[in-house]
């Protein structure tokens, strides 16, 4: 006889963990269900194996030019299944940290395919046995999986996604075209490029990353391509095909019909709420896009609530989901929620890294709000000197009457972590004057945001005297 739960939660990733640890604490009773592995796919086929392989390929790459540093290396090389093993240990690693929590709490967790049957039942299918859990509220964490464009060639040997790229074993491409010029696509693209591929994006925007700051998007185009990685927007791939053991991509561009052959192909194009057999047939959940919920989290479906990339109009990132879970626990217990979704940051993590947060200057005057913005190129930091990162600035932009800040755009080395004070001044709605009350210390990046706010009037220490008109 199972027990009867306050809360049953599906899908164990990073919403669907933190929510069931933070029901815990509250003292609900909490069944946690995963079909596949704890973390979901940030842990397993997203964030942590990319920057796991995404370390050690920029650390290659900074090697092989050691020598101005003073360190002499010689025979140089990589072991790319030495990598994926690290890969492997680095997730096992924080997976057992997180099955350790949950058993810490005291949540039940269940390895199965979940089904919701009503609002108070769920079906469980596992390898041995199918069973029903019954539960006064249901949450809905069930991620998202890879989106694939309806390509002729598509599901040929050799056509990847980044879950099959990152789960399966280690192949040395020398060549490998990207469909995608995102956040998944440059990520890769900086993995493969710096271990030597021959890289190729094939991008359908006019320029890459294409929600990001067009200045950000312009820069990491010029140092992709300073890399070796070719770049191809404002393309549509028509179809992919096989010849001689290589993809052919077939698309069409600027320059009319054109193709590229490589080893493989790697689709990076977006992702689909992972919803496929999770309702029974006759609970009529409202879906789009993904799971439509109200300003509570709740569904159509009363007592059924849902967060993270499944839901309807996502922002599909990790810290997110788990910032999600919080507010979601509190709602269910009638409870102010504790975290303001209204400014959530956004990184990438190539080199050097880009962080982004609020409103882009162009995305504020389309809004009809006059600002100024203030920037800092890092040429001019001593720790960006140092350690000899490439073009690199910092962009903040600010409500011209007002002086609050809208938006930060971030394009530097620790980029992700200097975006949390940004972060915090938007969602507190802080000022030029109060931001440069602070004292950043040298030498560090984060001084650079203070030279941003000064050059916001003109004051700016280290950047040279603007013309006089």
């Amino acid at each position: 006889m199972y027990p009867h739960y306050d809360l049953i939660i599906i899908g164990a990733g990073p919403g669907g963990y933190t929510a069931a640890i933070a029901a815990a604490q509250h003292g609900m009773k909490t069944a946690l269900v995963e079909a596949r592995e704890t973390g979901g796919t940030c842990l397993n086929r997203g964030c942590i194996p990319t920057k796991t392989l995404l370390h050690s390929a920029e650390l290659f790459r900074e090697m092989k030019d050691a020598e101005s540093l003073g360190i002499l290396a010689e025979g140089l090389s990589y072991d790319l299944s030495a990598m994926y093993r690290r890969r492997d240990e680095v997730t096992e690693e924080l997976r057992s940290g997180i099955e350790a929590l949950i058993k810490a709490n005291k949540v039940d967790l269940y390895f199965a395919q979940a089904k919701v049957l009503t609002a108070n039942r769920v079906l469980l299918n596992s390898s041995e046995e199918s069973f029903e859990l019954e539960t006064d509220k249901i949450l809905l964490a069930v991620g998202s999986f890879p989106s694939l464009p309806p390509i002729e060639g598509i599901k040929l040997r050799g056509v990847v996604t980044s879950d099959e790229l990152l789960e399966g074993p280690p192949i040395d491409f020398k060549s490998l075209v990207i469909i995608g010029g995102g956040v998944i696509g440059v990520e890769f693209a900086s993995i493969f490029g710096s271990l030597g591929c021959t890289v190729t994006i094939l991008e359908a925007a006019e320029r890459i990353v294409p929600t990001l700051d067009r200045e950000i998007s312009q820069n990491l185009s010029m140092i992709l391509k300073r890399r070796g990685v070719s770049i191809q927007c404002s393309c549509l791939v028509e179809c992919i095909s096989e010849d001689g053991g290589e993809l052919c991509c077939h698309f069409t561009g600027k320059g009319g019909s054109s193709e590229i052959r490589a080893q493989s192909v790697l689709v990076s194009v977006g992702r689909k709420p992972n919803t496929a057999g999770l309702f029974a047939d006759n609970l009529d959940i409202a879906q789009q896009r993904g799971i439509v919920v109200n300003e509570h989290f709740e569904t159509s479906e009363k007592g059924i609530y849902a967060i993270g990339d499944a839901v309807e109009g996502s922002i599909q990132l990790a810290h997110a989901a788990s910032a999600e879970a919080h507010n979601v626990i509190a709602e269910m217990l009638g409870e102010k929620p504790p975290v303001n979704l209204s400014v959530v940051p956004s990184c990438i993590f190539t080199s050097p890294e880009i962080a982004s947060v609020g409103l882009t200057a162009e995305q504020a005057k389309a809004s009809g709000i006059e600002v100024k913005i203030g920037k800092y190129a890092m040429s001019g930091n001593g720790k960006t000197v140092i350690e000899r990162q490439e073009r690199s600035f910092i962009k903040l932009t600010f409500d011209a009457d007002t002086n609050v800040i809208l938006g930060a755009q971030l394009m530097c080395s620790r980029a992700s972590d200097l975006i949390s004070e940004m972060t915090s001044a938007i969602a507190n709605k802080l000022t030029v004057q109060q931001l440069l009350a602070v004292i950043r210390p040298h030498p560090t990046f984060t001084e650079a945001v203070t030279e941003a706010l000064e050059d916001t009037e003109d004051r700016a220490v280290h950047i040279m005297p603007k013309a006089k008109r």
